[in-house]
């Protein structure tokens, strides 16, 4: 299995194009960000101390949440290609079994997703600092290095569910097209939460990754949030809070982070069994 996840890995990183493509959701989102968003919130929170700070957080831990998301997907299209220049069919002769060689696709697309995101998670904090922010405390640190962990393993097993359903690779490029668009208003990254319909509110709430980008806002505008509601009343914190997608709601009560990480944990066991089941099914045929 280790030799197959090294040919997955020498296989996405020689096509720089493709590693370019996963990551181009990441450049967009900061893209905008830089160049007109950030500038566009910072004015509407001007009233609130370190507000620049607290968006710039904000908005790097939605990139957070999402670079495994895209960075996975981009990996495993390997997987549709073997299936369908039927190259999988060699490897069913060869003396490694299908489960190494589905465990190969999966810890590929796990190493890139992790390596990727840590690559981020540096590059956010310097953004920060550079920008007049603080790095974060060496315990927030932890606490989302442990969420990368965590965040990339659902990803990875989302994606091996969802890539598990193509069979061509004209129709896994149009699929990884229409995600990399979505991916960022489903997680409230282009904009917060509060702006959109009570519809799309509602489709953000319950897309997993969203949770996740829930659980790094919390951890790393913890700081700034209580430099900038000090001394401000607990109402217009806790709206704030809701409208940039720090917390979710469901008919009153507030999603607490223990139930996004049990959120999480649920959808990394759903979503390995049905790409199982899925793949289990193909082998088959």
């Amino acid at each position: 299995m280790i030799a197959f996840t090294k040919r997955n890995l020498k296989i996405y990183f020689r096509d720089r194009a493709s590693v370019l493509f996963s990551l181009l959701t990441v450049f967009i989102i900061i893209g905008l960000y830089v160049l007109f968003l950030g500038d566009v919130w910072t004015k509407d929170l001007q009233a609130f101390e370190g507000a620049r700070e607290l968006m710039d957080n904000w908005v790097m831990a939605g990139v957070l949440a999402v670079t495994s998301f895209t960075t996975t997907m981009g990996m495993l299209g390997s997987m549709v290609k073997d299936r369908e220049l039927k190259i999988n069919m060699d490897f069913y002769i060869s003396p490694i079994s299908r489960t190494a060689l589905t465990g190969g696709y999966i810890a590929g697309a796990y190493i890139v997703g992790l390596t990727m995101t840590l690559l981020a998670f540096v590059a956010a904090e310097i953004y920060i600092v550079v920008n007049g922010g603080s790095f974060l405390a060496a315990e927030q640190i932890v606490k989302v290095l442990a969420m990368i962990l965590l965040t990339t393993l659902m990803n990875t097993t989302l994606m091996v569910f969802i890539v598990s359903l193509f069979r061509s690779q004209s129709a896994f490029s149009v699929a990884s097209t229409v995600f990399g668009t979505m991916i960022g208003f489903i997680t409230g990254i282009y904009l917060p939460i509060g702006m959109y319909p009570e519809a799309v509110q509602w489709i953000i709430k319950i897309f997993p990754v969203s949770h996740a980008a829930a659980i790094f806002r919390n951890l790393m505008m913890e700081g700034p949030m209580k430099t900038a509601f000090e001394g401000a009343p607990a109402k217009i914190a806790a709206d704030l809070k809701t409208e940039l997608g720090v917390c979710y709601e469901f008919g009153g009560h507030t999603v607490t982070q223990t139930e996004s990480l049990l959120i999480i944990a649920a959808c990394i066991v759903i979503f390995f069994v049905l790409g199982r089941l899925c793949n289990r099914k193909r082998n088959v045929k």
